[in-house]
């Protein structure tokens, strides 16, 4: 895998560019991010059993994921806008820690890669997710955003 020897954002005197990828080849690309929310365990629990006066947390925490993936370009200024062929968005409660696990998956042919999207999407979900638990928990913690897999481009798989 080759690494980088110099920011790609960047054109010969330093102005901030959006990158050309006009002749790059098209491939299959996808991309892993999670991210973590820790709570006291009544906000867990409330989540867990679908009591929250607002709803259903985790449901509306999806849709706010997957929608954000899709303005990704719209919010981090030198993204491409791209064509999403999938987006999914999953949780893993963990009873033990009072803490939801986000994953996030993503998929593409195209000529640019989907890092961007997929942490963007859990960033999002984990905000909405403490959006809508506020009111009854300040204390909860976001932590661990991370990119895990990313597949396709010139740069080939990366695993975390």
């Amino acid at each position: 895998m080759k690494k980088e020897t110099k920011f790609s954002h960047f054109d010969s005197d330093g102005k901030a560019i959006m990158v050309d990828i006009s002749r790059k080849n098209e491939t299959e690309r996808s991309a892993t991010a999670k991210s973590s929310i820790i709570m006291h365990k009544n906000t867990f629990n409330m989540i867990k059993n679908g009591t929250s006066k607002k709803g259903d947390v985790l449901g509306v925490a999806r849709i706010s994921g997957i929608m954000a993936a899709k303005k990704t370009s719209e919010l981090i200024p030198l993204c491409h806008p791209i064509s999403l062929s999938s987006i999914s968005i999953d949780f893993h409660l963990i009873e033990n820690t009072h803490t939801i696990d986000i994953t996030c998956k993503c998929k593409l042919n195209g000529k640019t890669g989907l890092e961007m999207e997929a942490l963007t999407a859990v960033s999002i979900a984990a905000l909405t997710i403490y959006d809508m638990c506020k009111a009854v928990d300040k204390n909860m913690i976001i932590e661990d955003t991370k990119l895990t897999y990313k597949s396709g481009g010139k740069s080939g798989t990366y695993q975390r």
